[in-house]
């Protein structure tokens, strides 16, 4: 069974100034083509690294509370029904900050693709990902974006 109102956490994560909990509540309602995770972010907290998405897109909806939305176009604070979408690109780069005094609770829905690019701004660095996460043929590398490869480097001649 399915619900945004859950407390059953599949996933936390709590590390320095990000801390969240998860729940993929689309994949136990059944969906297979669509992500839908239902988040909660304790005050002061952020959700991810601020990144974007170059293989998919992604959609907040913010159930409870007013969390901040950093983007490229600067922060603005969300209110609670309010709808965004990050398209992929660096254009849909975001963040989630919880500047409140209670809790947030989030949906993000995404499309799903086999394969995604993201990219860090802040700390310079990339993740290719593919494969269906936590199955023994995903792969997922966090790579420096510097210094850039050439094309045939390291290639024999």
């Amino acid at each position: 069974m399915a619900n945004v109102y859950t407390t059953d956490w599949q996933r936390t994560l709590d590390q320095g100034g990000y801390g969240l909990r998860a729940a993929p509540v689309g994949t136990q309602a059944g969906a297979t083509q669509v992500g839908v995770s239902v988040y909660e972010l304790d005050p002061g907290k952020r959700n991810l690294p601020y990144h974007a998405h170059f293989g998919i897109e992604e959609v907040v909806v913010v159930l409870r509370g007013t969390p901040t939305l950093r983007t490229p176009e600067g922060e603005r604070e969300l209110a609670e029904g309010e709808i965004v979408a990050c398209p992929p690109g660096r254009a849909g780069a975001h963040q989630l900050i919880n500047r409140s005094d209670g809790v947030v609770r989030f949906l993000m829905l995404s499309s799903k693709n086999s394969a995604d690019l993201i990219e860090y701004p802040d700390s310079k660095k990339i993740s290719a990902q593919a494969g269906k996460w936590g199955t023994p043929d995903a792969v997922a590398y966090m790579l420096p974006m510097e210094p850039q490869l050439g094309y045939f480097d390291g290639e024999p001649e």
